[in-house]
């Protein structure tokens, strides 16, 4: 690696950890904002794949979210216990059972991701030019403008995802973490 590449690197790596510390750094906003919905990072995570209209099959879910099916399982009974998702036969196959938004849902992920995207009160502190020039070089690494609909986000998580699927292991910590939190 030349002297420019690797300079290039270790200044992405310093801006990317300010990046993500800030991120760290802001959680309680984001904590408080579930914790009155009674919610976890997961079960936003899971509203903000799904959608209304179509709903999906648990398989694609747990592939979208990265887990096994019966951890998937388990955050679709969360939503439905809370009245925020529903499980509906598929038309052609009654096998397959598609998960999707109640109107509640809907309403709870629209009320999230606005309170998500309210500004940390840090950045407020900001003037205007600094500002428009975070928000400039954050469109470049990050170009969609708003929030990714469901099925992009669907298809993102699902590129980033590689390897095998979770080991056996992994699903029984699951389990032991889900029984522990009933």
């Amino acid at each position: 690696m030349s002297t420019a590449a690797a300079d290039k690197k270790a200044l992405a790596t310093r801006a990317w950890i300010r990046l993500f510390e800030f991120f760290i750094s802001t959680r309680g906003h984001r904590d408080e904002t579930l914790e009155r919905f009674g919610l976890t990072p997961n079960d936003a995570r899971a509203l903000h794949t799904l959608d209304a209209s179509d709903g999906k099959p648990m398989r694609s879910l747990a592939d979208a979210w990265g887990s096994d099916a019966s951890n998937a399982t388990w955050v679709v009974d969360r939503l439905e216990r809370l009245g925020l998702a529903e499980r509906r036969a598929l038309v052609t196959d009654r096998r397959v059972k598609l998960v999707a938004l109640t109107a509640r849902g809907i309403k709870a992920r629209d009320e999230i991701l606005r309170a998500f995207h309210e500004p940390p009160p840090e950045l407020l502190t900001l003037d205007r030019r600094d500002l428009a020039a975070l928000e400039t070089i954050l469109a470049k690494v990050a170009p969609q403008a708003g929030p990714p609909s469901p099925a992009a986000y669907s298809a993102q998580v699902t590129r980033r995802r590689s390897g095998p699927r979770r080991s056996s292991t992994r699903g029984r910590v699951d389990s032991a973490h889900r029984n522990s939190r009933r």
